[in-house]
């Protein structure tokens, strides 16, 4: 369960700049003695959650040859070329069809996943695709505190200050792929009717800029749906 930077950075905080199989192993070893109590067990992953968590990944590797492909399309080149990105594009968009069908399938099928995604969607601005993706790619949601949870989505301001000095505060770290997906929901919540619209114009009006606004309003999205999803689960336990 430890990440894998900084299981490298720890490396080299001996001198150690090899890298091989046995190096790992041994590095692995002291690092699980030396941080044992700060790493979080290993729990089993559930069919139905790793299931659609391969699914969302298998997505979003197809969008993003959808979108080269496109862009090689629209390039200046022979026709031959921009049959040749047609002819890919039109096999990525079926399967693109079929995982999105296999997804809808898999949440009908399954009460827990299909509850916890409507959950996430009462939230203005957090569509049907975030909710699925924060469902396949942070599960704990729901079981943490809010600063874990903004600490897990990467939406967690550190600071950088020196003696007297107070540096900027930037968010980093986390889980790129929810930071990413929250963006759009919030830039969608600072238009849609609701709280999170007035919360991001009282923020701009306060004098902060929008990008930081919108940043605020991530950081608030991901610390709702994780007190809605609690509410929730305790409902219906």
């Amino acid at each position: 369960r430890a990440d894998t930077l900084k299981v490298r950075a720890f490396a080299r905080s001996f001198g150690r700049i090899a890298k091989t199989d046995a190096i790992d192993a041994r590095t692995l070893a002291r690092y699980g003695q030396d941080r044992w109590r700060e790493l979080a067990l290993f729990v089993p992953g559930r069919e139905p959650l790793d299931l659609l968590t391969s699914l969302v990944a298998r997505r979003h590797d197809l969008v993003a040859l959808k979108v080269a492909e496109e862009n090689r399309a629209k390039a200046p080149g022979p026709d031959e070329v921009r049959r040749s990105c047609r002819t890919i594009l039109a096999a990525i968009l079926s399967q693109l069809d079929l995982i999105n069908a296999q997804i809808d399938d898999l949440i009908d099928r399954c009460p827990d996943l299909r509850r916890r995604i409507a959950v996430s969607q009462s939230l203005p601005g957090v569509g049907p695709r975030t909710a699925i993706l924060l469902a396949a790619t942070m599960p704990e949601l729901g079981t943490m505190t809010r600063r874990q949870a903004a600490s897990l989505a990467g939406l967690a301001p550190h600071p950088n200050d020196s003696g007297t000095i107070r540096g900027y505060r930037r968010m980093r770290g986390g889980r790129g792929n929810v930071r990413a997906a929250l963006f759009m929901a919030a830039l969608a919540a600072s238009r849609a009717n609701g709280p999170l619209r007035l919360t991001y114009q009282r923020l701009v009006e306060n004098g902060k800029k929008p990008i930081v606004a919108i940043a605020a309003l991530m950081r608030k999205i991901i610390v709702i749906l994780n007190a809605r999803i609690r509410d929730d689960l305790a409902k219906q336990s």
